[in-house]
């Protein structure tokens, strides 16, 4: 009923940048928040930066200073500006989005993912 689908991903040296895009469809009543996960080889799940619907953002320690969040509500998409990237920054990127679909129904759904690779 709802899809998220990324794009953006790719191969970059150190210290270069990227731009990730997120775009949310289907039977969508509200996007209550939006964010983006990554998660390397060997590794969890962590959580890089997300945004709610009144705009409080949060990211990771990580890459604080260096990424960007910002979303288009109208347009259900959120994006991540990802500059000054580094090798530890190497990892699938995956955009989530908490939905309500119903007036009484909401779920989070998932994106496929993106790769990103940052080499040295």
């Amino acid at each position: 009923q709802v899809q998220l689908v990324e794009s953006g991903g790719g191969l970059v040296q150190a210290g270069g940048s990227l731009r990730l895009s997120c775009a949310a469809s289907g039977s969508i009543l509200s996007i209550n928040a939006m964010g983006w996960y990554r998660q390397a080889p060997g590794k969890q799940r962590e959580l890089v930066a997300g945004i709610i619907s009144g705009g409080r953002i949060n990211y990771a320690d990580s890459v604080k200073g260096r990424f960007t969040i910002s979303r288009d509500n109208a347009k259900n998409m959120v994006y991540l500006q990802m500059n000054n990237l580094k090798p530890e920054d190497t990892a699938v990127y995956y955009c989530n989005a908490y939905v309500r679909t119903r007036v009484d129904y909401s779920n989070t759904y998932w994106g496929q993912g993106t790769q990103v690779t940052i080499s040295s």
